[in-house]
């Protein structure tokens, strides 16, 4: 064999062996050694190993050499011959390709009848043997928190003494906001810069960050309320004598320019910067966000201390625009078992304001807040152990007015035709609560609160009778503000067969409510005789526990349930799609939802949305008449050169890609404000142009590149048939419910069991009606059987 290198290339060479120490030339051999250092070595008795045989071998072809400088020439030799035998490998494959390749030419030139080689009869796969435990996949702390979370499965649990919620309790405390750094950027006042404090400057910024053509700003009511006291509250921190008297006078627009300013550089934010920012929050959220109750972990769901601003409130708020003062730790109380250290105050210089050790409480911390007064609480999360408890008894109590609710009924039938007015407004009021599903209502101040009312609060300007002009009509107007002042207005027709069929009554109710109106003044009460608490005491008496609220419960759940039955009763109910059962849910929890008024305003964003939908639809249905009009080019044998063809995408691609890294690099390299703003704009500018790509990428979606054939066609024109068929039905569900909240009675009315039932019975993943919060929130309620009912036995599980 040759031993000569220069044709084969070192990088080659090292792939089969490791190389020696790299020499970057072949050394010079050493002057010859004296005669003793080349002596053979002397022989050994017996058998001669190997490997004294190839030392000596090696001696007697280098002479003079050492042993390391032998070792070195051989493994040289030794590349070398790996070499060339790679090198002849790569030759054979590379004539073996050719020839495969000709064979398949000669092939299908032949017209496929050239003689194949039979295939080789494949092995049966050998069945892979775990040889050791798998390797578990690796997950963050956020996700082992919440697997352990997960693992505690409350149902099970032993339960604490009587009367204590639990036994052993510690947390982290609350987190505070951020102490308020002055930006130094003067209000002007009568056209003249003012100074101010930096809690003067604090809440001036609070006036300025605000929207003026928001809910609060936009609408001159509820400006008018909300600068009054906005300004009320500033000009106390102003102080007496300050020049600032005239709110008109106030300019606020240079804060205002530098908040824009800052949400711009904000937006500048790097990706080392975003992780930074994610790991300081998770920091946080694993120093105060979880409790370890009863040696259990739980989730905390309101750590975050409140930040100091303008009080929005909702509706008409009379106290919209007062400012929230900023809360020190030492108006808080913090509550934990006493056998556990205190959780360290996180604001240096502060303490805690008092110490409890309270069990029979579930609240982790308390404190009042300026505007009300009220008691602020921190607690456990809604998945937590302790509204998982609340949450099941909250719906058996409501289960267990199955059995007793043909009881109430007969009770205040009986009573809507007493001759005492207090036992008839009670009968009306029942009424009302069970078949209208009116919260029950108390009496409020208005000057602290909105002016949002129930049942009991009613008062006679809120009805109408006969709005319609009818004479023969039973019908009467309901309208007022509800629970967060949210608007009730509906046309209630007690002559129908909904309040009349089964001895409903509503014509006796009609007329009580004729009698309680007659002779009175607008803002007077309509059950002048009748308070919450009256109310209350007597459900108790008919049903332990009862409370006018259970009945909304009661009703929703029914409602659910009866709804879900008649959809499932249908007669193709079983060849229905999971996104047609999905809309038949949402259509019964729209029904809920109407009942008990959960109503929403549309956002902005929201028909943002459905007008896109809306476009896409549309865009759909032209592209499906371009598809027909290509098929029925084939059917007649028209010219296929006409067929348009989709232009490519790769130039815009290319576009897009460019202005993202461009932009990424500039927010990388961004070190003044100027040049983040700068970095901002370019980022919202490369996102438009992706979205004008998509655009373009989704208006030419039903064409191709080439010449596509009949079957092509055939197929495409029935993909958009589906995709319009759902996109339809998409639009419709989300335009049916743009008003109406269905999350509310999801989260707090209708029984999570109905919901899960239906899914396990249909088939249905439960994602698709409930969120990831909701399935958290609801996990005792996910071991139901299909065949699970809301009835009066399910009560007496509590």
């Amino acid at each position: 064999m040759d031993d000569s290198d220069d044709d084969i290339p070192i990088a080659s060479l090292t792939a089969k062996i490791a190389p020696a120490p790299i020499i970057k030339s072949e050394p010079k051999p050493p002057p010859a050694a004296a005669p003793a250092a080349a002596a053979k070595p002397k022989p050994i008795d017996g058998a001669i190993p190997k490997k004294v045989k190839k030392e000596v071998s090696n001696a007697e072809k280098y002479p003079g050499l050492t042993a390391d400088e032998i070792a070195y020439k051989e493994k040289l030799k030794e590349i070398k011959r790996f070499a060339k035998i790679e090198k002849q490998q790569k030759k054979e494959k590379k004539k073996a390709k050719k020839e495969k390749e000709a064979k398949k030419r000669q092939r299908e030139d032949s017209g496929g009848d050239f003689e194949r080689k039979p295939k080789k009869e494949k092995k049966p796969r050998a069945i892979k043997v775990e040889t050791g435990p798998k390797k578990a996949k690796a997950t963050d702390k956020t996700q082992r928190l919440a697997q352990a979370m997960k693992a505690f499965l409350w149902w099970n649990a032993p339960t604490p003494p009587e009367g204590q919620q639990w036994s052993t309790m510690e947390h982290g405390g609350v987190a505070f906001p951020e102490e308020y750094v002055p930006h130094g950027v003067k209000m002007l006042y009568d056209g003249k810069e003012i100074d101010l404090t930096p809690e003067q400057e604090e809440a001036a910024t609070f006036m300025a960050g605000m929207d003026k053509n928001g809910m609060h700003l936009g609408n001159p009511k509820t400006a008018k309320i909300f600068i009054n006291n906005f300004f009320t509250d500033f000009k106390a921190l102003l102080g007496r004598g300050h020049p600032v008297k005239d709110f008109a006078k106030c300019d606020f627009k240079r804060i205002s320019d530098h908040l824009e300013e800052q949400k711009m550089v904000k937006k500048a934010i790097t990706d080392g910067e975003k992780k930074m920012n994610k790991k300081i929050k998770d920091q946080i959220n694993f120093k105060h966000g979880y409790a370890i109750v009863d040696g259990h972990i739980e989730k905390v769901g309101n750590f975050n201390m409140e930040p100091p601003g303008t009080f929005r409130g909702r509706g008409e708020h009379p106290k919209m625009g007062k400012i929230k003062q900023r809360v020190l730790p030492e108006q808080v109380f913090m509550n934990f078992s006493v056998e556990n250290a205190p959780p360290i105050c996180p604001v240096p210089g502060h303490a805690w304001g008092e110490i409890r050790h309270d069990p029979c409480v579930q609240w982790l911390g308390n404190w009042k807040e300026n505007i009300n007064g009220q008691d602020k609480y921190m607690q456990l999360a809604a998945m937590s152990s302790f509204k998982g408890k609340s949450d099941r008894s909250k719906y058996n109590k409501a289960a267990r007015l199955c059995g007793n609710i043909e009881k109430i009924r007969k009770d205040y039938k009986k009573n809507l035709t007493a001759k005492d007015k207090a036992l008839r407004q009670l009968a009306t009021a029942m009424w009302v609560i069970d078949r209208l599903a009116l919260r029950v209502g108390g009496e409020k101040d208005t000057d602290e609160e909105a002016d949002t009312v129930g049942c009991c609060s009613l008062r006679v300007e809120h009805m109408t009778f006969n709005p319609n002009n009818d004479d023969d009509a039973l019908e009467v107007e309901l309208e007022f503000l509800g629970k967060d002042s949210m608007l009730f207005k509906q046309t209630i027709d007690f002559g129908s067969e909904l309040y009349t069929t089964n001895n409903g009554m509503g014509e006796q109710v009609y007329k009580n409510f004729k009698n309680f109106c007659t002779g009175k003044k607008k803002s007077d009460d309509i059950f002048e005789t009748l308070t919450p608490s009256i109310l209350n005491d007597h459900l108790k008496n008919l049903m332990p526990g009862l409370s006018a609220k259970v009945f909304r419960t009661y009703n929703a759940s029914v409602t659910l349930q009866d709804e879900l039955a008649k959809k499932e009763k249908v007669e193709n109910w079983d060849s229905l799609t999971v996104t047609q059962k999905v809309t038949n849910y949402n259509d019964a929890n729209r029904i809920v939802a109407i009942l008990c008024n959960h109503q929403r305003t549309v956002s902005k964003a929201q028909e943002t949305a459905l007008e896109t939908i809306q476009a896409k639809l549309d865009t759909l249905i032209e592209q499906k008449k371009v598809l027909k009009k290509i098929l029925k080019l084939f059917n007649k044998g028209g010219d296929l050169s006409l067929i348009p063809k989709k232009k490519s995408e790769t130039e815009m691609k290319e576009a897009v890609t460019k202005a993202l890294e461009n932009a990424k690099k500039m927010k990388e390299e961004a070190k003044s404000n100027e040049e983040k703003i700068a970095a901002t704009k370019a980022d919202a500018e490369a996102k438009k142009l992706r979205k004008e790509a998509g655009d373009s990428k989704f208006s030419q979606a039903h064409l191709w590149e080439n010449q596509p054939s009949e079957s092509q066609v055939a197929n495409k024109i029935q993909q958009w048939t589906q995709k319009i068929e759902r996109m339809s039905m998409d639009l419709k569900n989300k335009d049916d419910n743009k008003e109406v909240s269905l999350g509310t009675s999801k989260i707090n009315y209708m029984d999570p069991r109905a919901t899960v039932a239906f899914c396990k019975r249909n088939e249905v993943p439960i994602d698709r009606v409930f969120s990831r919060t909701l399935r958290d929130k609801f996990n005792w309620a996910m071991s139901v059987a299909p065949e699970w009912q809301f009835c009066y036995e399910i009560g007496l599980e509590d």
